[in-house]
Formats: structure tokens, sequence, C-alpha cells
């Protein structure tokens, strides 16, 4: 038996960790999870009437390969209502998650070798899709000086120096929840079109945001890039694994073929319910509350526990730690807070094998209480 080596990709650390935290849970012990970036709440009470209403009423067969009309009609609606800005049905695509998105928007614009400059740390799929796709990733090194994020500057520079062919943003962005401003976003499209770049921006974090930086689509200074985003985040439907994209005219149809035959449809109950979940904001904006209190819980007690440099969490449900006061070793200190604190979270090489070794990240996207209990547990365990 041969291999190949498009599955010779890295692991998925989180899950590893989510894992060995389940484990100690089975052998009796109270684990604070942090590790997993899934809301603690069900998606919202409108999504399950409908789901409820369907199951007993539609037959449930497939969907066209673009997605169920009405829901690519309340998608692009939805562009116009947050954004102001103006998105027609057709470019919408309903994917199987961001996941189905990324894959499609890859296979769709790049041929096997292009080259796809992120910014580094940076959600650990979007890595390991590139290679697997035979595509390479050409990392863009951040820091507390550029707010974790790409740059217009840092693009350019890339752009100049080594032979590229699209970029990949996200803003905001899993790990750091560092967000990208209006201005630069604008100035990044820009760079992108002076380079014959294309600009692929991850939004999946939209509406999760607390007012540092002001939120802005790229589709609102940049009309050609390919914009994906998804029900699992904001609109607490991880499992229903359903997200979208929206792509420029002429790549639409080469998406749909590829859709068709990759992964036929979306299911459709996932669809039906996503339609009204547009229609639930006061469910989930008191989810949403419940995050902002979460992340004034640890931006003021993570550092009387000994995690004093923080980056500012503009957005997501993540704070990201620079623990190399701490250790070299990220993954060990995760393995020490489990087993000594019973606190599950996600070492920095997940999201940057190099630089991630004296980085944590945080996910507080459980409930308050649990954010008290784990910042207690932390101040009690001695970190050095």
């Amino acid at each position: 038996m041969t291999l190949s080596n498009r599955g010779q990709v890295d692991p998925f650390i989180v899950m590893d960790v989510m894992r060995a935290a389940n484990q100690r849970e089975a052998d009796g012990h109270d684990v604070v999870h942090m590790e997993v970036g899934q809301p603690g709440t069900p998606a919202p009470q409108l999504a399950l009437n409908a789901a409820s209403r369907a199951l007993h009423a539609h037959r449930l067969g497939y969907a066209e390969a673009l997605g169920l009309p009405a829901l690519r009609a309340r998608i692009a609606r939805h562009y116009e209502e947050a954004y102001g800005t103006t998105v027609s049905a057709d470019q919408v695509i309903v994917t199987s998650g961001s996941s189905g998105g990324f894959q499609l928007a890859f296979l769709a614009a790049f041929d096997a070798g292009a080259r796809i400059a992120l910014a580094m740390p940076a959600y650990p799929a979007y890595r390991n899709i590139i290679k697997a796709m035979d595509l390479e990733m050409v990392p863009v090194r951040t820091g507390a000086g550029s707010g974790y994020q790409m740059t217009a500057e840092a693009l350019d520079e890339a752009a100049r120096t080594t032979r590229l062919d699209g970029v990949l943003i996200a803003s905001p962005a899993n790990p750091t929840g560092a967000m990208i401003e209006p201005g630069e976003l604008a100035a990044i499209g820009k760079v992108a079109r002076q380079h014959g770049l294309t600009l692929i921006s991850d939004e999946i974090y939209h509406r999760l945001t607390y007012g540092t930086v002001p939120e802005a689509t790229a589709l609102a200074s940049n009309p050609d890039a390919i914009v994906i985003n998804s029900f699992s985040k904001y609109y607490s439907m991880t499992g229903w694994r359903i997200g979208w994209m929206i792509a420029p005219h002429e790549m639409v149809r080469p998406i749909e073929r590829l859709a068709q035959n990759l992964f036929i449809s979306v299911p459709t109950l996932s669809q039906i319910a996503a339609v009204e979940a547009f229609e639930a904001t006061q469910e989930l904006e008191s989810n949403f509350a419940v995050y902002r209190a979460n992340r004034d819980v640890l931006m003021k007690g993570l550092p009387t526990a000994g995690f004093t440099n923080l980056a500012p969490s503009d957005g997501a449900f993540y704070i990201y730690a620079d623990v190399s006061d701490l250790t070299r070793d990220s993954e060990e200190l995760c393995r020490r807070i489990l087993e000594e604190a019973d606190i599950a979270v996600t070492p920095g090489t997940d999201f940057d094998p190099e630089a991630g070794k004296t980085t944590l990240r945080f996910s507080f996207a459980g409930p308050t209480s649990h954010m008290i209990e784990a910042v207690k547990r932390l101040k009690a365990m001695k970190l050095s």
C-alpha cells in the first residue's frame, strides 16, 4: 500500500488537547474547557424551530450545489444590513462550513504550486488545507508591533521579494482575536490588485467584536475579494456544518461545478435552519454579552495569574498569551495546566510551529462561571 503525500499534514493539536481533556473528565476530574473555539450555546431557537418543522414537512432531499435560493438571498441581504455593501445573491455560495469554503476557494483560484501569503500565527487548517492541495504557504511573520495582523506594507514586501499568487487574511483572527482596521484592509486589497494576487478574507468571527477596532468586510473596498464566513461562531451552529462564501461572478460557475462533484450539496436541513438564524438577533446578542463578560474576566484575571503579555483580543473569543517568560515549550506547559489545574488550553504550536513554542491560546466561549474558576485555579498553580 502507498500513501499520498497529501495526507501528510500536521495534526490539529487542539483536537488532541480536547481528547486528553475528555479522558481526564472520564477519569473523574472537573475540567474547564478553554481549548476549542466552539460556542457553549445551542443554535438559536428560531433555527431549531425551523428545523423541527422541516423534519416533518419536507422530504429533505438534495439542494442545489450553490445552496437554497432563499438562503442565498438572505445572506446577500445581510451584507446590505450589516455593512451597507451590495452583494448579489448570484455571488453567494452556501458551503459545508467555512472549511468547505476554503477548499472550494483554493481549488477554484489556484493551480498546484501556487504560493499563498499567510500572516503567522494562523488557524492551522489554513496551512494544512494548502499543503494537502499541493499549494505552498508563504508565512508572513507578525507580532505585537503589527497587532498580530497582516499589513499592506508586509504584503507588498513579500510580493516584491518572492513569488506570490494569493493572500489569505482573517479579521478577527484565530488565535489572536486581532482585527484589521478598515483603512488597512482597503490598503491590503490595493496591494493585492497591484501584484495580481487573489485575496481571500476569512470573516467567520464577524459580529463577535468588542469595539476596539471597527468591523469591516473586505468586500466594502475590494469587490473582487473572496469572502468566507460561517454559521458556526456568532450563530452557534458548529455541528450543523454550514457556512458561505461570496465570490466574483466569473468564479461562481467553476465553484458550482466543484461543489457538485465534491459535496453535491450542503445538508438541506441546516440550510432551512440557517435562514431563520439571521432573525434571532436578540438571542444571539445575549450570547455575545456572555463572551464580552468572559473577555473582561480574563483580561483582568490572567495577568494576576502570571500571564502578563496578552494580545488585545479585538474580536472572536480568544486571548493569545506570550508565555516566553514562563516556558520555551508551550505544549508541555499546556500538559501541566491540564494535569495540575484541570484546565484545557491550546499551545501556540498549533497556530505557529516555530514561534508558537512560547505562546498559548485561551478560548472563552464557555460560561462566565468557568472563566472565573479558571482564573482562580491558575492563580493557585505554580507556573514557573
